[in-house]
């Protein structure tokens, strides 16, 4: 057996993770941190909303993703010793 495909899911898991904050970071430069309450400012209300949406599924898809490769990074721990107890 092989630790190929494992250590492949891992870094998939990892980059893509990597990818997705690198996304949320360039996104939120780019976020209007100001409330805007003015009646003359009510055009800015549904941008910031719809930011937010945008912002609660990357935070949620990010969360997903680390809990995913730290999942697959113990069970290539798990794989790794096993093949090093059976193999010794």
């Amino acid at each position: 057996m092989t630790l190929t495909p494992f250590v492949v899911v891992f870094f998939a898991f990892g980059f893509t993770t990597a990818l997705l904050a690198l996304y949320r970071k360039l996104l939120s430069m780019k976020e209007d941190d100001y409330v805007h309450l003015i009646e003359s400012e009510a055009r800015y209300i549904p941008q910031q909303v719809t930011m937010a949406h945008k912002m609660h599924a990357i935070d949620r898809w990010g969360e997903t993703l680390t809990i995913l490769t730290a999942i697959a990074g113990l069970v290539l721990i798990g794989v790794y010793t096993y093949l090093r107890v059976t193999t010794s």
